[in-house]
């Protein structure tokens, strides 16, 4: 998708109104108008890319002050930090976007089911190698 058809670049110049919380050179950031929780924020870089390998590095380089600081104001305690990256993952728009959901309680935010696996410990060491290889 391009970047004058995709709904958060639309965001970004204002072609579409959002309840903008911050922005700057390089991020913006709105309140989320699905929330799972009141505070449910969007943050994101004003650089269009559909996954998070296709930012450059240079311009994710306040995503994650500009979360904290959205968290701190709110006075959060508990709260999630999602980002998500393709439709098997739950990714709905394709442009980079990173979710702050307060979790305010056990039924608002993010509900999240984590199936962990026994881990084969071999595999794993082979799997670190591979990885700090290709780094």
């Amino acid at each position: 998708m391009s970047s004058a058809a995709c709904l958060f670049c639309k965001i970004i110049r204002g072609e579409i109104p959002s309840m903008k919380i911050f922005e700057s050179e390089k991020t913006f950031a709105f309140l989320d108008i699905g929330p799972l929780s009141k505070g449910h924020s969007l943050i994101i870089p004003k650089h269009h890319g559909a996954k998070l390998h296709d930012i450059p590095d240079d311009q994710l380089s306040e995503v994650l002050s500009v979360t904290k600081k959205i968290a701190i104001a709110q006075g959060l305690e508990d709260y999630n930090i999602l980002q998500n990256n393709g439709r098997i993952a739950h990714q709905v728009v394709d442009h980079v976007h990173f979710h702050l959901i307060p979790k305010p309680n056990k039924e608002e935010g993010l509900g999240v089911d984590w199936p962990t696996k026994n881990a084969d410990k071999d595999q794993l060491a082979k799997l670190l190698e591979e990885i700090k290889a290709k780094m």
